[in-house]
C-alpha cells in the first residue's frame, strides 16, 4: 500500500497512485480533525483507493493523539464499517 501523507499547507491527506493524487480535505479543531471531503480519481474508483486514504488518514490521525470526526458521507461509512476505529472518533 502507499503511504499516505498529510498535507499541512493544503489541510489534506494525500495519497499518490498510478500518476493520480487521492485525497482527503480537513479542518482540524480543538475537538479533532474534521475531514471535509474525500476525492479519488475518476480512473481510480472502485478499486479500494479511497479506503486506503482514509485508513491512512487515521493512522496518521490516530499517531498525533487526535480524534477523528466524519465531515463526509465516505468517511461516515467507513468508520461504521469499520469499528476498530471507535478509539479515535470524537
Amino acid at each position: 500500500m502507499t503511504d499516505v501523507r498529510d498535507n499541512k499547507a493544503g489541510s489534506r491527506f494525500e495519497l499518490d497512485i498510478e500518476g493520480h493524487v487521492a485525497f482527503a480535505d480537513y479542518r482540524a479543531t480543538p475537538q479533532g480533525v474534521i475531514i471535509t471531503h474525500t476525492e479519488t480519481p475518476l480512473s481510480l474508483r472502485g478499486r479500494g483507493i479511497g479506503s486506503q486514504l482514509v485508513e491512512g488518514a487515521l493512522a496518521l490521525i490516530r499517531a498525533d493523539g487526535r480524534k477523528v470526526i466524519a465531515g463526509c458521507s465516505f468517511v461516515a461509512d467507513y468508520l461504521r464499517d469499520h469499528p476498530e476505529n471507535r478509539d479515535i472518533m470524537a
